[in-house]
């Protein structure tokens, strides 16, 4: 969301996405309302990602954190260009929240970086990285996440908070393909139980 934080170049030299089952895009976002807006429209439509992971800084944030959840409401500050939303909301017929699929909680738990505190939060703050997760949760049906991350310090260098985001994200595209095989079980599961005659579990056999 802002810049100064860790650039694809550097998040490439560090291996993030050299599985090659994982194919990773870099995008950066301005924090711009509207602009954001149309681009997580188009980021879904276009690219039909499996996950989608913002990554915004905090100024105030000692830990990295990992936000659960997107609120549709309280937007009242301005963006760079002094705008906000009208009424501070975000989708006038939008749920208050959305959640992400993606068990933050867990993820925080074995996101295990030397040197460096992973943390789960439900509050991401009501501006422009809030609105972004919203957006693109709305669009993504839950398969995305927001990470918020301090500034960059000696204790902090671009390579360790590098490091950090490549085990955290690593670790939610593993959550994602977790709850992706609990959805198949429970659409096997409900398609025996309607076909009369067949024990309900039958086909996970």
């Amino acid at each position: 969301m802002q810049r100064g934080i860790v650039s694809p170049k550097e998040l490439s030299k560090l291996g993030l996405g050299s599985d090659m089952e994982v194919e990773l895009q870099i995008l950066q976002l301005p924090v711009d309302y509207r602009e954001v807006k149309q681009r997580v429209t188009r980021i879904w439509e276009d690219l039909q990602p499996q996950l989608v992971v913002h990554v915004g800084m905090d100024p105030a944030a000692k830990a990295i954190f990992l936000e659960q959840c997107g609120k549709n409401w309280g937007y009242g500050d301005a963006d760079i260009r002094g705008f906000h939303p009208e009424c501070g909301v975000c989708l006038p017929d939008g749920p208050e929240v959305i959640a992400s699929g993606v068990s933050m909680r867990a993820v925080s738990r074995r996101a295990v970086v030397e040197g460096v505190e992973v943390a789960f939060s439900r509050d991401a703050g009501r501006y422009v990285c809030d609105y972004t997760y919203y957006l693109s949760l709305h669009h993504g049906n839950g398969c995305a996440a927001l990470v918020h991350v301090p500034p960059l310090s000696p204790s902090l260098p671009a390579s360790l908070l590098g490091k950090a985001l490549q085990v955290i994200i690593q670790e939610m595209l593993e959550e994602t393909e977790k709850t992706r095989s609990q959805r198949l079980v429970h659409r096997k599961l409900s398609l025996c139980d309607s076909r009369q005659g067949e024990p309900t579990g039958g086909l996970l056999l």
